[in-house]
């Protein structure tokens, strides 16, 4: 959810700008801008609504020059996609030109008290009225840059991560982060900045990152400063960060999406290494050891979490209190903040988030600790915010995820908490011998039949064209495939912009059933587990209504499709591990659905791959 991206050096900053641009992509935005501090010393700004190469055209003809800059992708909170409201903002004079992620929720309150005092504003947005609340503080006493944005955010009342530059001082950048990630990149004589690392790995593998309520001070020809908005001075700490470039490119495939659900087989084989021994007999995971009484001890597991990490949390309460014997709930963090939960020290609090930048669940992770929770957090992005806030946790290591909709990370997720189940429930003996062993051994097994249900992509994309017509589809699935239904509903709306809902099996006649007829599309997860004759008496429920019937079934099935209109074969598993194997041709149906309507699969319209605001 917008993508900020900084330069100062000695290089040309466009082409690195615009490079760092396209890398945030992925992010979601609707309008892109650049600033720049030219040879001559002005400082440029240059929007426009739409893709990065929309601006690329629009700069064409500009100046592009100068050595140091600061560039946004911006996806719209306040004010429409447009040019105008796009970042950078300049400030009343020209003189600065600021890029920011968040929200300043105040915005309102300052905006009318600046009018009040002649200051006239350009856009609709929140971010302008930062830039020109720094602008007067610097005129008004006098101050430097750095002690004008210390004066302004101390004001200011929201999230956010800012750059500032200023023509009258072209060897230096300012940032600031509070909620948003933020993350400066050091070079030989170079800065690089970036929301996350992926506009600045090209180029430098050591990082920092900036936290909450911190500011860097980033001068050419100097070493970085880091200090507190009070003023303190904080400790540098560089990081190494350690991505595969190829990971972040499509290598062949048409989309990104497409990409990372073929690539799930590697992806679980990585999450499992070092985790699982050779033999496939046990499950080690170091916050177990580390962390065992703490965990030991949960009365109570909570689980935490947004839109595809939500689902995955319904199938490790599953998981948890089927193995574990522990109460379990799961919580749309962005309720759970708000409600005045009751959360005691003998709680466990799971953080789920790929990005781990989630506002809401960040958000939740503080409100449990203040109550004395113990904080474990499933995360993708080393380094970000929900891994630094929590007591431990565990990676998914699934590499970056660019396509907006979840998929990798989703069943990367869904392993590692089929992992800590099974720890837990060793350690707690809640588990017998026999049935652990067996579940270790068919875990170290779904990479190989990940590879079998990818078999289904052909047949896929045949069907995919059948269902373009619709305008409502329904899933249904029940116990482990219940949020499976969930999870490919969510896929379908998030990329073909068709309605879909997900529903329990057993649900439907308590309502959607009055839905279904011959144009509504029903995928039901129908593999075979202990539901099976219940979830083929549904499926003959929505038969009988005329509604048409698309089955997930399990490989040798002889008996649904006698009544489903097309049946996918899935390779058998234990029933807590189908979810894995299950999602499979969902995730590629909605692709196929997504590609056949010529939609932007990777960059699905209003949404962002990392939400960083409410």
């Amino acid at each position: 959810m917008c993508g900020i991206v900084g330069y100062i050096g000695t290089k040309r900053a466009y082409p690195i700008l615009i490079k760092g641009l396209k890398r945030l992509e992925y992010r979601g935005y609707d309008s892109a801008g650049v600033a720049m501090i030219s040879d001559s010393g002005e400082l440029n700004v240059y929007k426009a609504k739409g893709k990065v190469d929309n601006l690329t055209e629009y700069c064409s003809d500009k100046d592009v020059s100068g050595c140091v800059g600061i560039a946004h992708t911006r996806w719209a909170t306040h004010g429409e996609p447009s040019a105008r409201n796009a970042h950078p903002h300049y400030s009343r004079s020209h003189n600065l030109a600021i890029i920011h992620n968040g929200i300043i929720e105040n915005y309102a309150d300052i905006k009318t008290k600046l009018q009040d005092k002649g200051v006239e504003f350009k856009s609709d947005t929140d971010t302008e009225v930062l830039v020109q609340l720094v602008e007067y503080v610097m005129v008004k006493k006098n101050l430097s840059l750095l002690e004008a944005v210390q004066v302004a955010l101390h004001q200011v009342i929201g999230a956010y991560a800012i750059a500032i530059v200023d023509k009258r001082d072209p060897r230096q950048i300012i940032a600031a982060r509070k909620q948003s990630p933020l993350v400066v990149g050091i070079g030989q004589d170079e800065f690089f900045l970036g929301s996350d690392a992926s506009p600045i790995i090209d180029y430098t593998d050591k990082v920092v990152y900036l936290e909450d309520g911190n500011i860097a001070v980033i001068r050419l020809g100097e070493e970085m400063r880091v200090m507190s908005i009070l003023g303190e001075e904080q400790e540098l700490q560089v990081k190494t960060v350690d991505i595969d470039l190829g990971q972040i490119e499509k290598g062949g495939y048409e989309h990104f999406m497409l990409k990372e659900i073929f690539e799930q087989p590697e992806c679980l084989m990585n999450c499992m290494r070092g985790r699982i021994n050779v033999e496939g007999t046990h499950v080690t995971l170091s916050a177990m050891i580390d962390y065992r009484q703490q965990l030991l001890g949960a009365k109570r597991i909570v689980i935490v979490a947004c839109g595809t990490s939500w689902h995955a949390g319904l199938i490790g309460k599953q998981l948890i209190e089927s193995l574990c014997r522990i109460p379990c709930e799961v919580e749309y963090a962005s309720e759970f903040r708000y409600r005045n939960p009751v959360v005691t020290k003998d709680d466990v609090v799971i953080a789920i988030s790929q990005s781990g930048e989630t506002a809401d669940t960040l958000a939740a992770i503080q409100l449990a600790k203040q109550q004395g929770a113990f904080i474990f957090g499933i995360c993708n992005a080393i380094g970000s915010s929900i891994p630094r806030a929590t007591d431990t946790g565990t990676y998914i290591h699934v590499g970056p995820e660019i396509g907006v909709a979840s998929t990798k990370a989703f069943t990367g997720q869904v392993t590692v908490l089929s992992m800590l189940a099974l720890c837990l429930a060793k350690e707690r003996q809640t588990v017998d011998d026999a049935l652990y062993q067996q579940m270790v051994v068919e875990l170290t097994r779904i990479p190989e039949k990940m590879q079998q249900a990818l078999k289904t992509n052909e047949q896929i994309e045949r069907l995919a064209p059948i269902f373009t017509y619709a305008r409502n589809c329904l899933y249904l699935g029940r116990g482990y495939n219940y949020p499976v239904a969930l999870e490919g509903a969510l896929k379908l709306k998030e990329i073909s912009y068709i309605h879909a809902e997900g529903y329990p099996a057993a649900e439907m006649k308590h309502g959607p059933i009055a839905l279904i007829d011959s144009e509504m599309p029903v995928f039901v997860i129908a593999t075979r587990d202990r539901l099976y004759e219940k979830v083929i008496s549904n499926i003959q429920e929505v038969r009988a209504r005329g509604g048409r019937v698309t089955a997930i079934v399990t490989e040798g099935d002889t008996q649904i499709q006698k009544f489903a209109d097309h049946i996918i074969t899935l390779p058998d598993t234990l029933e807590c591990f189908q979810p894995l194997i299950a999602s499979i041709p969902l995730q590629l149906l909605a692709y196929h659905i997504a590609v056949c309507k010529g939609k932007d699969v990777d960059r699905p319209r209003n949404l962002a791959k990392s939400v960083t605001v409410e």
